[in-house]
């Protein structure tokens, strides 16, 4: 998953707030490689007066442009634009990355205390009436300014922010505008503060090592430090990570200890206490309701989808029905072929959510002779991503990586890659922070330290977060198989962010529509399981042995299977989503389980044996970050990337000439072009249905 996380500004910072000692790190630029953060100089007291003075800088820089007595110009006016706020910049990407993933009470005050403006967004920017009028007189004017096509790109796209943030309003229309983002922005850092809070209060305790049989000798001592760690000692805990169904799930044999685990998981957010979120999602889908009225819309999702590849909220409704049908007959089929397994082994009881992925587990084994146990020992995470990551980026692109280690982070387990072109030419610079801990938010994403720019004369800082399950001191670190997908998808991201070449930040690299920006990470997933990059990465930790080919071939014979539950949850989950964000004023309800259930009964899925990825009250995607009627957006780019690998396969597979051709026409263009038009381009048609319902399973082969 991408997480782009923009913190940006206000014009509320007094001057007075705005001195910032010369030795505050973000007061100028870094002086390290590629302007790395320093992370060994940045102290958390050193956040809010940059803040300050950021936000006082950025005023000033955007009231010269909105006063300038000359007549607007491209350069005067829209470069100016992108030129303003760097000390602001610098602060708010690094403390929204340390917020997300390396987070403590000190940064979380901070956060809270400067919610207004840490998420609002840049509608106070794009409010301004005279920077507006100026923006639309080129707007007006931009067939005869004689535009590079990037230039006309940028133009319009901070056109079309102007309108967004209402610049189009009345002055009181504008005012009740920003007084629901600043609103919004403050209920948004409420929802995800409660809920990192619930999720970690949700860890399941246990007394017993037998009640986590399964999880065998390395699980069962992983589980004991984290209990010790949280003072403990003498009992095990599994904290939860931030889906519904939990990975221990699988391995726990003790059905009691499964149900334990998934009421953890499925009610962490729902206590009752104050870290219940259901009010706050209530407050928030209010607003985004009354917001999207208030600029024309009828919903949250006919505001958010315009500038989407899909551009209309019905498309990606009409697109996600299309598939309930196929989804639910075979989740249909697999229910069955569960329970005859309980049944089998005299289990005496009916198929429970808690119980499909252990069971499932044994349907695997039966039919396709698969543990993924057997597989771990041939993963160790240093090899997956050296000699399985770096070796396809370098097979497809002609990259090259050196690690850094003279470079600083913020946890002492993150490592640090410097890139470099086929040539030589430095590229960029890659972080990876892939252990959970309880200060990290949940999930897997990327996001920039710096971003490439021309026009600022930097190239892209990069960083890959996940949340592996780190194990006990002086064990091997090996990982599932669904982890080396993960390294592989969010490095997916990072190739599209390294490969930006544009002169204006704005558009480059990942700064993608919603519904664009997931397909190179899932498009990327598909060199996990190439032959030449698996043989160079599947090898046993101890004696280097490759992965046995029968065991290669049940890894790839067991593609789909369960295809209707993880395929299952995810639909359920996006569609969850756009029923939310398709509201009227009119419809929202009071009472968030009922329409949940309701939303989710309409669809027709399983959604007793098989429920959504995410319950509204721990959906972080929608509430706490910028996914909202956008859930969809992973299922439509999967369709768009299985139809650009089904090219690769009839155009010769994994080579240079491939990978440049896709790095060429859409890799490197950021938000330059028209999606549709890259993708005919580059395939020769329109997408198509069938290449993604066969990558799914759902379709006879």
């Amino acid at each position: 998953m991408l997480r782009t996380l923009i913190l940006a500004t206000t014009a509320l910072a007094s001057t007075a707030a705005s001195a910032q000692p010369a030795a505050n790190p973000f007061a100028q630029p870094s002086t390290l490689p590629y302007q790395a953060p320093d992370f060994a100089h940045i102290k958390d007291t050193d956040f809010d007066p940059a803040f300050a003075a950021g936000i006082a800088q950025e005023q000033a820089e955007i009231a010269k442009i909105a006063a300038d007595p000359a007549a607007p110009s491209f350069e005067n006016t829209i470069v100016a634009l992108e030129k303003a706020g760097e000390t602001l910049g610098r602060v708010r990407i690094v403390f929204g990355a340390l917020t997300q993933a390396n987070t403590n009470p000190t940064l979380q005050k901070v956060q809270a205390a400067r919610a207004q403006w840490l998420s609002e967004g840049d509608d106070p920017l794009y409010g301004d009436p005279k920077l507006a009028a100026r923006v639309k007189t080129l707007h007006d004017r931009a067939a005869s300014l004689r535009l590079d096509p990037e230039q006309a790109a940028l133009l319009d796209l901070h056109w079309q922010r102007f309108v967004r943030a209402g610049a189009a309003l009345a002055p009181a229309d504008r005012a009740t505008l920003a007084q629901i983002n600043q609103q919004l922005s403050s209920l948004g850092v409420t929802f995800r503060q409660k809920l990192l809070a619930a999720t970690k209060a949700g860890m399941l305790v246990l007394d017993r090592p037998e009640q986590l049989a399964g999880l065998g000798e390395d699980g069962i001592a992983t589980a004991a430090l984290a209990a010790k760690e949280r003072g403990l000692a003498g009992k095990y805990v599994l904290s939860l990570q931030n889906t519904t169904l939990q990975p221990a799930l699988q391995s726990l044999t003790d059905r009691a200890t499964r149900k334990a685990l998934f009421d953890k998981s499925w009610t962490r957010a729902e206590q009752g206490d104050a870290n219940d979120t259901r009010a706050t999602i209530l407050q928030i889908i209010q607003l985004r309701t009354k917001k999207a009225n208030l600029l024309g819309y009828p919903t949250w999702a006919d505001f958010t989808l315009t500038d989407n590849m899909a551009k209309t909220a019905k498309t990606a409704r009409d697109f996600m029905a299309g598939l309930d049908v196929p989804t639910a007959a075979e989740q249909t089929r697999e229910v069955a072929e569960i329970q005859k397994v309980i049944d089998n082994e005299k289990g005496g009881f009916q198929l429970q959510p808690w119980d499909w992925d252990h069971y499932a587990e044994k349907v695997r084994k039966a039919k396709y002779d698969l543990n993924e146990e057997d597989t771990k020992p041939y993963l160790e995470i240093g090899k997956v991503l050296q000699d399985g990551v770096f070796y396809a980026a370098n097979q497809l692109y002609g990259l090259s990586f050196k690690e850094r280690k003279d470079l600083p982070t913020y946890d002492p387990d993150m490592r640090v890659f410097e890139v470099f072109e086929e040539n030589g030419t430095p590229l960029g610079l890659m972080y990876f922070d892939y252990w959970k801990r309880d200060n990290k938010a949940g999930g897997a994403w990327m996001s920039n330290f710096v971003k490439q720019s021309r026009l600022m004369g930097t190239k892209p800082v990069i960083y890959n977060v996940a949340n592996f399950a780190k194990p006990a001191p002086g064990q091997p670190q090996l990982i599932t198989f669904e982890d080396v997908r993960t390294m592989f998808h969010e490095f997916g991201h990072a190739l599209h962010g390294l490969f930006g070449a544009q002169a204006y930040p704005s558009i480059s690299g990942t700064a993608v529509a919603r519904d664009f920006v997931e397909f190179p990470s899932q498009f990327n997933e598909h060199w996990a399981l190439e032959p030449r990059v698996l043989a160079r990465y599947a090898v046993h930790y101890k004696t280097g042995a490759p992965m046995p080919a029968e065991l290669v071939a049940k890894i790839k014979k067991a593609e789909h299977f369960n295809s209707g539950s993880s395929f299952g949850e995810l639909l359920a989950a996006a569609q969850l989503d756009m029923s939310w964000h398709s509201l009227k004023a009119d419809a929202i309800p009071a009472d968030v389980d009922a329409f949940e259930a309701k939303a989710l009964g309409e669809t027709g899925l399983d959604i007793a044996h098989v429920p959504p990825r995410y319950r509204t009250s721990y959906f972080n995607h929608i509430w706490g970050s910028g996914y909202s009627a956008g859930y969809y957006a992973y299922i439509w780019t999967d369709m768009v990337e299985e139809n650009i690998y089904a090219w690769f396969e009839a155009n010769g597979g994994m080579t240079r000439a491939n990978g440049q051709r896709l790095r060429d026409l859409i890799l490197s263009k950021g938000r330059t072009r028209d999606y549709s038009v890259m993708f005919r381009e580059m395939t020769g048609h329109d997408p198509e249905l069938a290449p993604f319902l066969k990558s799914r399973g759902l379709v006879p082969e």
